[in-house]
């Protein structure tokens, strides 16, 4: 008799187990046109993080861009601009650049995001 009782209380603990782990979980998406897309936080540099950037791209052999467009942070680059990988010497004195592409422009150096190309920042001298 006793071996019925907790041969019934098992099966009822068990019984419950089961049901609660059979709860699911419905995660809905709201349709891409009403996605709100939330910028990517500005880009902090410290003075000497800066200097150390525009320092060693200036010094980089690449091609100026043309002047007859004005490039400030949140524009878009135009698509058959010339954008180049940042140096590995600037990747590893500041990481926070790494992923990024970049161009030279009337003396400046502009760093693009490579993913929307828009201009995340620029160094002058």
């Amino acid at each position: 008799m006793t071996y019925f009782r907790h041969a019934a209380i098992a099966a009822a603990l068990l019984a419950g187990v089961g049901s609660a782990s059979a709860q699911t979980t419905v995660i809905t998406r709201a349709p891409v046109e009403t996605q709100v897309v939330v910028p990517a936080r500005p880009l902090e540099l410290t003075p000497v993080q800066r200097q150390t950037i525009y320092r060693t791209i200036v010094r980089e052999p690449v091609q100026p861009a043309p002047p007859t467009v004005e490039y400030r942070i949140g524009t878009r680059v135009p698509a058959g601009a010339t954008l180049y990988a940042v140096p590995q010497d600037v990747a590893v004195e500041v990481p926070a650049v790494r992923n990024y592409t970049y161009m030279r422009v009337n003396g400046r150096v502009v760093l693009v995001d490579p993913a929307t190309s828009e201009v995340v920042a620029e160094f002058s001298d």
